[in-house]
């Protein structure tokens, strides 16, 4: 199948167009670059190097392509910097993903996958939380993110297309972009490999539910092929596992030790900073993958342990 994947060149897409071509599509990209690199691509894989909120060239891509699947990664991803710049939020998250829903819609696509997010959707909750779990966003980021399933839900509905929402947990992994706010495990492994001291944001004791990206991509690669009764659905996709961001920063140091131990360098790490609390962060954040299980097939194969050596290691080889 033909597959454009918006973001593709970016931490979660370009892994999910490694899943894709072990599988046999053909995957093209979309991406503006901001946070994404064409090094994360392998050869041959076409990229278009497009900002979403042109909405004339989105469309002449899909013209082009006309793709039987559409993966749509493509994100204003900071939860902080929508409390500062809703307006900005709105533009990507928003308008931009109306550029593609209808685009696809035009060309025929057959199936949508939209990355949205468990746990901006949720809330504050403190147990593994279930799909029917009522929606309360309280960030732009949280809202767009909700309005974006909403979106898909109509056009699944009155253009003749299928579509599936993927509730992240918090994602990490290699590739992902230590630049910015987001992406706290690469923030961390790339001040640490540094000599730095990373801040931690509050008390630290913000308690989330980390995935790694790999898995994600198989998450995607099922829900763009699996066969489903509805012409829409959405699926979490996380591990179900507390993990406070001082417990993350604790087995990101023991990793970076252990990987450089076993290179017979004796590492000594600086203790973590603390500074002021972010905007619109939740203090727990839990998804529960029982429904992906279920209907995809999916369930996580790395554990935390598992994903941060592999993280860890990647890294590492970046320095």
């Amino acid at each position: 199948m033909k597959v454009i994947i918006t973001g593709g060149a970016g931490f979660i897409g370009s892994h999910i167009v490694d899943a894709l071509l072990a599988k046999g599509h053909q995957p093209f990209v979309i991406d503006d670059l901001s946070s994404g690199s064409p090094k994360n691509l392998p050869e041959g894989v076409p990229l278009f190097v497009t900002d979403l909120r042109d909405g004339k060239r989105v469309r002449e891509i899909f013209e082009e392509v006309r793709p039987d699947w559409v993966s749509h990664q493509a994100a204003q991803m900071s939860v902080s910097r929508s409390v500062r710049e809703p307006v900005f939020d709105a533009e990507v998250n928003v308008l931009g993903l109306l550029n593609v829903f209808d685009s696809a819609a035009a060309v025929g696509t057959k199936r949508i996958v939209f990355a949205s997010s468990g746990g901006v959707l949720y809330g504050d909750v403190s147990t593994p939380t279930a799909e029917d779990y009522p929606a309360a966003p309280i960030s732009p980021y949280g809202i767009s993110k909700w309005v974006g399933e909403k979106y898909l839900e109509f056009y699944a509905r009155e253009r003749g297309l299928q579509g599936v929402a993927l509730r992240y947990a918090n994602v990490f992994g290699p590739r992902q972009n230590p630049h910015g706010e987001a992406g706290v495990v690469a923030i961390f492994c790339q001040k640490l490999l540094a000599g730095q001291a990373p801040t931690i944001n509050g008390d630290g004791k913000y308690v989330r539910d980390y995935v790694y990206g790999p898995d994600v991509a198989q998450a995607n690669a099922l829900a763009l092929q699996t066969p489903l009764p509805t012409h829409f659905d959405a699926f979490n996709i996380g591990t179900a596992t507390p993990t406070d961001v001082n417990q993350l920063a604790n087995a990101v140091k023991e990793e970076l030790v252990a990987l450089r131990a076993a290179e017979g360098i004796q590492l000594d790490l600086p203790t973590m900073n603390y500074g002021p609390a972010r905007a619109g962060d939740l203090r727990s954040s839990l998804v529960s993958p029982a429904k992906a299980e279920k209907y995809l097939g999916w369930k996580p194969r790395f554990d935390l342990a598992a994903g941060l050596r592999e993280t860890v290691q990647w890294f590492a080889k970046q320095v």
